[in-house]
């Protein structure tokens, strides 16, 4: 089991940038597949990023692609999500989540494939 702990989220003007961290516990930390998730005010909790156990290989929503990064620690047990160029429709709680039986390509966009998840961090954008 692995505990997670997002931080990071804040007020920033549109155009600018944040950092997420999301610390794990847990000696395990690298055999799982870590993502970065994301609900607005009424709608779906919806897919950002991954990062495979590695580090090495990374995905993205299209939205995101080109203004988000996501990285990964595993001597830290920590992942991050470095957000630029925020745009008022990024506003949302982030969850940090990560999954265990993760192996294609299409189950890393899987919101049901990743079993545990922080409590969020709140990350809104003004215009």
């Amino acid at each position: 089991q692995v505990q997670l702990v997002e931080s990071g989220g804040g007020l920033v003007q549109a155009g600018g940038s944040l950092r997420l961290s999301c610390a794990a516990s847990g000696r395990t930390f690298s055999t799982y597949v870590m993502g970065w998730f994301r609900q607005a005010p009424g709608k779906e909790r919806e897919f950002v990023a991954a990062i495979n156990r590695s580090g090495g290989s990374t995905y993205y929503a299209d939205s995101m692609k080109g203004r988000f990064t996501i990285s990964r620690d595993n001597a830290e047990n920590a992942v991050y999500l470095q957000m630029n160029s925020l745009k008022p429709e990024d506003t949302a709680v982030y969850y940090c989540a990560a999954g265990i039986n993760i192996y294609a390509e299409r189950h890393y966009y899987t919101r049901e494939r990743y079993v545990y998840w922080g409590e969020g961090t709140q990350v809104t954008v003004s215009s």
